[in-house]
């Protein structure tokens, strides 16, 4: 775990995670990818400090979730549970994203046709997560 700096396009926003965990995760949920515009690709992190906060912008996607992004320049930051979770990184937002590899993926089983994320890793449907 290292601890990471990163920022929305603009740079409005800035952060500093500690204890981020180098390897990261795929979402291939609806949400996710109506919200990215394609799957998620996310890293856990210990903790985020945030600079320019006032630029963040919080949607609650779930009653368990919120989601942030920048208000200037609409890039998406995270991905928190509720209530008081850690955020969860959206991996392009690293400023450096070197030595980061994909490990898992979720919701495979909402994942469209056309595309696939290669490697050998757990690749998870939505109901092994409600059945584990």
């Amino acid at each position: 775990m290292a601890e990471m700096t990163g920022r929305c396009l603009c740079g409005a926003i800035t952060y500093t995670a500690r204890d981020v965990e180098t390897e990261f995760r795929a979402c291939h949920c609806g949400m996710c990818r109506r919200w990215s515009g394609g799957p998620a690709f996310a890293v856990h992190a210990g903790g985020v400090e945030f600079r320019g906060e006032e630029h963040i912008r919080r949607y609650d996607s779930s009653p368990w979730a919120e989601r942030g992004f920048c208000a200037r320049c609409g890039s998406n930051l995270f991905y928190r549970l509720k209530p008081g979770g850690t955020p969860i990184l959206w991996l392009g937002t690293l400023d450096d994203q070197a030595g980061c590899r994909l490990v898992g993926e979720i919701y495979v089983d909402a994942k469209p046709e056309g595309y696939g994320l290669a490697g050998d890793h757990p690749r998870l449907t939505e109901s092994d997560l409600q059945n584990p």
